[in-house]
């Protein structure tokens, strides 16, 4: 069963808008169901609750990221989240690899997701970090 995120009416500004935190929750709903369908092994239970973890753990950091009380608290929170999101990926890759999901290319969109996600809070990072810097 594949989720997908109703559409509202927005106008052409709002739909070229890019948000983060509605990809950081759908992507938490992919780990959650992903978790949720690994067998019931000894296995299958570990990879589940390691990748509810790491996984589900970004939504919240960003939030926290949002609310950070100076550039320095900012910053580490973001560099949680990226920790989370690299974590996350090695889980991935290891379902992937042993397959605990088949066909194990089920998970390459997942993969690819959490790529995109760990390439967009480094480049965060960075501008963070050298607009810290020149201040």
């Amino acid at each position: 069963m594949k989720y997908t995120i109703p559409k509202l009416k927005t106008t052409k500004v709002e739909e070229t808008r890019y948000d983060l935190e509605e990809r950081l929750l759908e992507f938490s709903v992919r780990i959650i169901r992903l978790s949720e369908s690994l067998p019931a092994t000894r296995v299958g239970n570990h990879v589940a609750g390691q990748l509810l973890r790491s996984g589900t753990a970004p939504l919240p950091m960003h939030g926290e990221a949002q609310a950070a009380e100076s550039a320095r608290d900012f910053q580490h929170k973001l560099r949680v989240a990226l920790k989370e999101l690299r974590e996350t990926f090695r889980w991935l890759k290891l379902a992937q690899r042993t397959p605990l999901i088949k066909p194990a290319a089920k998970l390459d969109p997942l993969l690819a997701e959490c790529d995109e996600l760990i390439r967009i809070f480094v480049t965060s990072l960075r501008t963070s970090e050298s607009r810290s810097l020149s201040q």
